[in-house]
């Protein structure tokens, strides 16, 4: 079965209605475009040696507008409803009550694990569809515009594999895996995420469709440990908690959102990626189940209390004119 019909199967049979590709819209511009270009001068004299294939006005007028519109809608959608699921797993008490009263949602966790496992399939599945029609738009181009849109897309933080929830969605099942779960049906949903270790550095991993695997490296790059107290900034890239704040150079009183704008990632030197920062709470249950992470909370009390007690020191002298 050709993807572009196993795509449009997928979404008709969704409960309700979420956003998706126009895969076969986007499809129908493409092979308008290549008509054009086995044209002999084109259709209105749009596809000639000065405009094609480098700059195609027919294509790029509508092609990246829409598909930059409904990946924006399908980021969004996944990043909300995974949101809205980790805070019912992780909340307890009488706000777990009032997220359930509001939602009407059950809690058991073979309604979880099937939850999780729709926005995990619904996330990679339309990851396949943006790479398979991006590398169309190549392919009949002869360009590499398809590529370099989806770098952009990352710069504008709407490419669905750089959701940190992703990253949470994966160690969420790990977790609910961990523990006793209603029925060996539900345990089997998600025997494809794992948490694996290479030369003692661990990686979470997911392939669940269309044989694309996700691999996700947990070692912070200023430390070079495994992360701690784990957070992941906008553009995606994950850090220490600690090690964040050393490169926005704030506290960890005053937190990463109050960073400069102007502060860069370590890695991809982004600006303003740390207001966002999403506290990554499964993955730290996930690694706190370790020997290292005593081992490491030993040592981080000790520096957190001193930079506390720094903090406090320094705002009291201010305070007092000193």
């Amino acid at each position: 079965m050709k993807f572009c019909k196993k795509y449009k199967e997928y979404m008709q049979g969704q409960e309700r209605r979420i956003p998706g590709l126009g895969l076969k819209q986007l499809k129908k511009t493409l092979k308008k475009c290549r008509r054009d270009l086995q044209s002999e001068n084109g259709i209105n004299g749009v596809h000639d040696d000065q405009t094609c294939p480098d700059h195609c006005p027919v294509c790029d007028a509508t092609f990246f507008p829409s598909i930059l519109k409904e990946m924006s809608a399908v980021v969004g959608c996944f990043n909300e409803r995974a949101q809205k699921l980790l805070e019912l797993h992780l909340a307890s008490g009488f706000r777990r009550y009032l997220i359930w009263f509001k939602g009407k949602k059950q809690t058991n966790h073979g309604i979880l694990i099937q939850e999780g496992k729709n926005l995990l399939t619904y996330a990679l599945i339309n990851a396949v569809a943006i790479r398979k029609i991006l590398k169309k738009y190549d392919k009949i181009h002869y360009s590499k515009q398809g590529q370099a849109f989806k770098s952009q897309a990352q710069s504008m933080h709407i490419e669905i594999l750089q959701s940190p929830w992703l990253c949470e969605l994966m160690a969420f099942h790990i977790n609910l895996r961990k523990n006793k779960v209603e029925t060996s049906k539900a345990l089997a949903m998600f025997e494809g995420c794992n948490i694996t270790f290479n030369d003692g550095k661990p990686s979470l991993n997911c392939e669940l469709f269309d044989s694309v695997k996700v691999d996700i490296d947990l070692t912070c790059s200023i430390c070079l440990d495994t992360v701690f107290d784990a957070v992941s900034l906008t553009c995606g890239h994950i850090f220490c908690y600690m090690c964040a704040c050393s490169a926005a150079k704030v506290t960890i009183v005053d937190g990463l959102k109050s960073a400069e704008p102007k502060a860069k990632c370590p890695l991809c030197r982004e600006a303003e990626v740390y207001e966002g920062a999403v506290h990554l709470d499964e993955l730290n249950i996930l690694l706190s189940r370790s020997e290292y992470w005593e081992e490491r909370l030993q040592s981080e009390r000790v520096e957190r209390i001193q930079q506390t007690k720094e903090h406090w020191e320094n705002h009291c002298r201010a305070f007092l004119g000193v």
